[in-house]
């Protein structure tokens, strides 16, 4: 009896991600997902500037690699061209929250229907543990060495919070990939994001909270405490938004 074995939809690629660091979980759980909807042959993704700037090796569907914050602005050209096809685009903190905020609250404003799988980790990882949007008060980065201070570099930007004012938005959730029951969960909202824009609901997103060990400075298991402890405290996880919640 087989009790796991890898996704189909995942390729063989050895990872490069730093040892500790969430994102290969995070593409499992997308792989699974895109592999349980049956949607392999239908799927497109858009990979950001960022760690993530290779997702495009490890999965078995076509994949683009855009400009840094642009991702969304090219997931709405191909979902309206493809309106068939099912259209993500994963992110990380420093692409989205910076860069392409504008086009990312746009995308949502018009109600597109695709879905963002933003990956969330306090800081810019691929160049060097600069502070991002999305830094702690309080946290030290190479960029904010005596920590984040609000009244010099301003408050961390809340996602979630932010976008669940928008009124194209359809889904959006804050999860974590800290323990089974929250990498369950995290697998939840992902395919409840994608199974939303099968239905054509409009925008979805999920907000996953992930380590980045190398660049905080901690080991892979004080940095999934660090999360549970300290993050959760300024980016509450749970749904910020569902339009089907009230049905």
């Amino acid at each position: 009896m087989i009790k796991y074995q890898k996704s189909t939809v995942l390729t063989d690629k050895k990872t490069h991600y730093c040892p500790g660091c969430t994102h290969g979980s995070i593409h499992k759980l997308v792989a699974e997902v895109i592999e349980e909807l049956n949607i392999v042959g239908n799927t497109v993704g858009v990979a950001s500037v960022g760690c993530s700037v290779y997702s495009y090796d490890y999965f078995q569907f076509d994949m683009q690699q855009v400009p840094h914050g642009r991702a969304c602005a090219n997931a709405t050209g191909i979902k309206r061209v493809l309106p068939d096809r099912v259209v993500f685009t994963y992110q990380g903190d420093g692409d989205l929250a910076s860069i392409g905020i504008a086009e990312t609250i746009h995308a949502a404003n018009r109600g597109e229907n695709i879905t963002v799988i933003f990956v969330n980790n306090a800081i810019y990882g691929m160049t060097g543990g600069q502070m991002a949007p999305t830094t702690l008060e309080g946290q030290k980065t190479t960029t904010s060495q005596a920590g984040r201070n609000h009244l010099v570099q301003g408050n961390p930007i809340k996602i979630s919070e932010m976008f669940s004012q928008i009124d194209g938005v359809a889904y959006l959730e804050r999860v974590t990939m800290t323990s089974p029951a929250a990498v369950r969960k995290a697998k939840a909202a992902i395919k409840k994001a994608f199974t939303y824009q099968m239905e054509k609901k409009g925008f979805t997103m999920v907000e996953i909270l992930s380590t980045c060990p190398v660049n905080w400075g901690m080991t892979p298991v004080d940095a999934m405490e660090w999360i549970d402890s300290t993050m959760t405290k300024t980016y509450k996880l749970g749904v910020f938004k569902d339009i089907n919640a009230h049905d």
